[in-house]
């Protein structure tokens, strides 16, 4: 008797969108199988990486899922069978998945022309989740933050109180190239520097092990919200992220990082960006339905709602009120 049934192994089960895009599999049960072309004495773990190419993405909806599925198998070896394969993910987070597993990853396909049978002693088909950077209460996400500073031999576990060091706090503003920018970064830098911070402005590569250093030197990130704020995970705990929140993303923000950085046992801050300091208001106007009712954007559909809040909106924070904001962060890591 052969019983089938279908996969798609990639963790963002909720989403249509992207999941249009990962590779249905299909597994079969049989008395009978074929003989074996490869025999493993490991168990293994088959998962997709042709999700979303952002590292929001790449951490809530591959590496965490990853790290908790693989918990079971540590300090044994597991392999990891991969579909969808993209390299730039494999290089882009090598360290990482080399501290999972010091086993070869396996590329696999779907395709009738794959002609290998390999044999393992167990094989988990896709990736436990929990919630989006999160992990359930008796695995607490500080546990995988802990295992990325131990992975990219970060310096600090936790912020020392500036005050007892004698040193300025150091402030990282992080800068947007295309899409939510923050118009006036210089002078918020400007600012931060008046206040007391050793404040830069720098941008987020594309080599994680350089961004997980240089963010882990830094007691306060202040970021507009993005897919970059998830790099908040190599911040020493007890650090303090500051999100600037545009208009329409609120609950957003909230879900995907001031819920997880609490989780951190990072310290949140937030600043709201109202309808004169948003860049929509120069397209539509003060009292447009834009602003008033966001909600009816999204039920649009997320496209419609997409490319007005996030593809097409920058800001410019009122200094005064932002100053206050700065003051906070201040008084946090050197109170």
């Amino acid at each position: 008797m052969t019983i089938n049934t279908t996969i798609k192994p990639y963790a963002r089960l909720i989403d249509r969108t992207i999941m249009k895009n990962i590779t249905t599999l299909t597994i079969t049960t049989q008395l009978n199988p074929p003989p074996c072309t490869h025999t493993f004495d490991i168990p293994a773990i088959l998962f997709s990486t042709g999700g979303y190419p952002n590292v929001f993405h790449h951490f809530s909806d591959v590496l965490i899922p990853l790290y908790l599925t693989s918990l079971e198998f540590r300090p044994n070896s597991v392999a990891f069978l991969v579909v969808d394969t993209s390299p730039e993910f494999i290089s882009k987070y090598k360290l990482i998945l080399k501290a999972l597993s010091n086993d070869e990853i396996i590329k696999t396909t779907n395709n009738n022309n794959y002609n290998k049978v390999l044999c393992f002693q167990r094989v988990i088909a896709g990736l436990r989740s929990h919630n989006d950077l999160a992990l359930p209460p008796k695995n607490p996400i500080t546990d995988f933050t802990a295992f990325l500073r131990e992975t990219y031999s970060l310096e600090k576990d936790i912020i020392d109180m500036c005050e007892k060091k004698r040193r300025r706090p150091r402030l990282l503003l992080v800068s947007r190239e295309e899409t939510r920018r923050l118009r006036n970064e210089r002078e918020v830098a400007k600012v931060a520097r008046e206040l007391g911070f050793e404040a830069s402005v720098r941008g987020i590569g594309p080599e994680d092990a350089l961004v997980a250093r240089m963010v882990n030197a830094f007691d306060v990130m202040v970021a507009v919200h993005g897919a970059g704020i998830t790099n908040m995970m190599y911040l020493p705990e007890r650090a303090v992220l500051v999100q600037i929140v545009p208009v329409g993303l609120a609950g957003l923000g909230r879900v995907f990082y001031e819920e997880p950085s609490r989780g951190m046992n990072l310290r949140y801050l937030e600043y709201r960006v109202s309808v004169e300091e948003s860049s929509l208001s120069e397209r539509y106007g003060v009292g447009d339905e834009v602003f008033r009712n966001t909600s009816s954007f999204r039920e649009k559909g997320w496209g419609v709602f997409k490319s007005i809040y996030m593809e097409n909106q920058d800001v410019s924070v009122d200094l005064v009120r932002f100053r206050r904001v700065l003051v906070e962060a201040m008084e946090l890591v050197c109170g």
